[in-house]
């Protein structure tokens, strides 16, 4: 997966803006001003996206390459690498998941202003 195909997929899904609010290599995808998606832009080497609990401890106990967000609350949050051990579908699917909940989070008036 490239950092290009990565970007062009979160872009696409309803509502996502991107920014860079802690420094100029973490880039941040958002939806109703909430983060699901966290990589470094420089390093390309992982995503921080957003997973429900239990989900989150099953996927870090069949994935090497997934673990506890890294600076994150790491009940909600998964690290998942791009190092070739996890496979593009199911990244592609976690980010879904991620969008999915965060989106599902918002308030009633910021879905429908979305939507």
């Amino acid at each position: 997966m490239t950092i290009d195909f990565f970007r062009a997929y979160c872009l696409k899904k309803r509502g996502v803006t991107e920014d860079t609010p802690f420094d100029e290599d973490t880039l941040c995808f958002k939806v109703g001003g909430k983060i699901f998606a966290i990589i470094d832009i420089t390093l390309f080497e992982s995503v921080n996206l957003k997973c429900d609990p239990e989900r989150a401890i099953e996927l870090r106990e069949h994935y090497e390459g997934i673990a506890p967000g890294y600076h994150m609350n790491k009940k909600h949050w998964n690290t998942v690498s791009f190092d070739g051990s996890i496979p593009d579908p199911l990244i592609l699917e976690l980010v879904d998941h991620s969008y999915e909940l965060v989106f599902s989070s918002l308030p009633k008036k910021t879905k429908d202003q979305i939507n």
